[in-house]
């Protein structure tokens, strides 16, 4: 990236981890927390859970999904000019996605990333140089 890019990048990193929200999904949680879900859990077969990674409070997810953004572990693929996806690795070293689910709100939910993804070895190399 050009050296010129790198403040405009930063600024746009610093806009978004100011105005990005995580709202949650229940499919991806068997304790509900604090998140007031409707319902309030609801995990489906297929989906990882959050309690997996030890994620159980808002407020941590969102710490999550805000460290995310900054360390500019975004998609390169945007919707209404938020990043897709971003990633995380929560404090017991599962790795973690949130998926853009309101366009227009900046709002996210996230799960682990499943066993097999090849995705994983990426985003821990990541998230350990920040």
């Amino acid at each position: 990236m050009p050296a010129g890019e790198l403040p405009a990048l930063a600024a746009q990193l610093g806009d978004w981890s100011a105005r990005a929200r995580y709202g949650g999904n229940p499919a991806h949680k068997k304790n509900p927390g604090d998140f007031g879900l409707r319902p309030p859990a609801a995990p489906r077969e297929g989906k990882t859970l959050c309690d997996d990674a030890e994620v159980f409070t808002r407020a941590e997810a969102q710490q999550l999904l805000t460290d995310g953004i900054q360390r500019g572990l975004i998609s390169v693929q945007r919707r209404n000019g938020w990043p897709q996806n971003v990633w995380a690795v929560a404090a017991n070293g599962v790795e973690l996605e949130a998926m853009l689910e309101n366009p227009d709100l900046g709002t996210y939910h996230g799960y682990p990333l499943q066993a097999a993804d090849p995705l994983r070895a990426d985003v821990q190399l990541r998230w350990g140089r920040q």
